[in-house]
């Protein structure tokens, strides 16, 4: 693909995945995403056939930190940069995906889960492997380690919608994982 389909290709996840967190996985249409894109039908469906494609590539795009790491950006850089973004779909449930990734877990998808799960798990593992190998991180258990962030951070954006949680337990959650993992 050139450039400027990439291009096209990340914009459309990236007005998809906004779409998702405000209106569910099911209440989003195609022609939502033209309309929030200014792509025509054609220039879509160039890129993709349905919204369940489109939804599979934003949840598969969530929390990728080989870019980074390839950088050598620091292991706690890139871990904070990451609770930022947790902090927000916390604080801001509205703009997170959390109930349409539920929505789309009811259509019977438990291989793409399981593939989600696995990739998030691959990319947290790395991290921290990275951060210990760079002596930023302490030594730890990591499959206990990812399994706690990835857990815990669901668990706060599920309740956060529900009750509304703040800035606190998003703080909260940050510094309870740098104190297991920064040195």
């Amino acid at each position: 693909m050139s450039a400027k389909g990439d291009a096209t290709k990340t914009a459309i996840i990236r007005a998809a995945g906004e779409l998702f967190a405000m209106k569910g996985f099911k209440d989003v249409t195609m022609t939502d995403i033209c309309d929030s894109t200014g792509l025509s039908r054609g220039g879509l469906y160039r890129h993709f056939s349905s919204t369940e494609e489109i939804f599979n590539e934003v949840l598969l795009d969530e929390f990728s930190f080989e870019e980074a790491i390839a950088r050598g950006e620091s292991a706690k850089s890139i871990l904070f940069d990451a609770f930022d973004k947790i902090a927000v779909d916390i604080i801001d449930p509205e703009s997170a995906l959390t109930f349409a990734v539920y929505e789309y877990a009811g259509t019977g998808h438990a291989d793409f889960y399981k593939e989600i799960d696995a990739r998030a798990r691959k990319n947290w593992s790395d991290l921290i492997e990275y951060g210990i190998r760079s002596h930023e991180f302490k030594r730890v258990d990591v499959t206990k380690t990812v399994e706690l962030i990835m857990y815990y951070a669901q668990g706060l954006k599920l309740w956060s919608k529900v009750l509304g949680l703040d800035a606190t337990q998003a703080r909260n959650f940050a510094d309870t994982i740098a104190e297991i993992l920064c040195k």
